[in-house]
């Protein structure tokens, strides 16, 4: 059995009857976790074992664990600041930035990895250009060579700690007030203006960038659809025009930001005839077994092969990384992040 491109979520801190058999199916390649899934270390740590343990090859585990307000798993485990704070370093001493933001990637990773996480969706690349609230402190910087360059060592860093990157909102979600998880988002800029929000992904991928994720922003003078349903972004820009070889997420397509494809079955379909790989369908319980059964036909073997080279590496344990005297010294070299004055930006 190889891994499926469904990736769901689960209702609580432990897996339920129903949930079991969902993650058995074929289509399922993965499950992502929230702070509700969140009660301790021991809980998490063991939740996660008997999500790998549902089938072979196991299934990828995935979670947002950013930083700031985007944090799933909380003490033990390192409180991370917002991204912006490395910017914000970065405008004060840009090579202490960089240092930073590699130490900041490799301790989120590291200590994901010691209880079994393979993926967080991190780091965010939307530029700052002060309209999506929703993104906000959660971005690097306002200026693209900034935010390429942070999100180099962040890799850099995450790599180290055994873990793929995956970077996004593609192509930007910077361009917009409205937040897809609510809203449907429009972004009425030309595509010659959209040069410095691919920034990020032009330079990361330079470097070998795993994974992206897309979101459902819709550009209209590029293609009305929403970029998750979009192959002109996925298969033109992003693997023909960039020379993205990795595996490209689409976002929650439960999301409002998606809901102009229709039933979840739908948006699903669309996004992988789009040229994802793995769709995210999440808070839609009652829509799950009629996804799973769309999914069917959307089998495809390129994208299996892909998925696999996202499982962790490097497998840790939690009491010997936080023993460690490198562990210490990253952690102390975040705690002085949170102290970071919060200056306007430059740029």
């Amino acid at each position: 059995m190889s891994l499926g491109p469904l990736m769901i979520d689960l209702e609580g801190v432990k897996i339920q009857p129903e949930e079991r058999e969902w993650l058995k199916s074929s289509v399922v390649g993965g499950v992502i976790l929230f702070r509700r899934n969140f009660e301790n270390l021991k809980q998490v740590t063991n939740l996660i074992s008997e999500i790998h343990q549902v089938r072979s090859p196991p299934l990828l585990v995935a979670v947002d664990q950013e930083g700031g307000r985007v944090q799933r798993f909380c003490e033990p485990f390192t409180i991370l600041p917002p991204m912006r704070s490395l910017g914000h370093l970065y405008d004060q001493d840009p090579a202490r930035a960089l240092i930073a933001a590699k130490s900041f990637g490799w301790i989120m990773a590291a200590e994901l990895r010691s209880v079994g996480v393979d993926l967080s969706f991190t780091p965010v690349v939307d530029l700052d250009l002060g309209l999506a609230s929703v993104i906000g402190d959660r971005a690097l910087h306002s200026q693209s060579v900034i935010v390429g360059a942070l999100a180099a060592e962040f890799s850099k860093g995450t790599r180290k700690a055994g873990m793929a990157v995956v970077a996004k909102h593609f192509p930007t979600h910077a361009g917009v007030l409205n937040d897809t998880h609510t809203d449907g988002a429009i972004d009425s800029r030309k595509y010659s203006e959209l040069w410095d929000d691919l920034h990020p992904y032009r330079h990361l991928i330079s470097f070998g960038l795993e994974g992206v994720m897309v979101g459902h922003v819709s550009f209209s003078e590029v293609d009305p659809l929403p970029a998750s349903f979009s192959s002109w972004w996925i298969e033109k820009e992003l693997r023909g025009q960039l020379g993205f070889k990795g595996v490209v997420f689409s976002d929650d397509v439960g999301m409002q930001g998606a809901a102009s494809g229709g039933t979840c079955s739908e948006r699903m379909v669309k996004s992988l005839e789009a040229g994802c790989d793995m769709v995210l369908v999440c808070n839609k319980k009652n829509e799950i077994s009629s996804v799973i059964k769309a999914a069917n036909a959307c089998i495809s073997p390129a994208s299996q092969v892909r998925l696999m080279r996202m499982r962790g590496k490097k497998d840790t344990n939690w009491d010997e990384l936080h023993g460690s005297d490198y562990w210490k010294k990253i952690r102390d070299e975040i705690d002085l992040l949170h102290t970071t004055p919060e200056l306007e930006l430059k740029g």
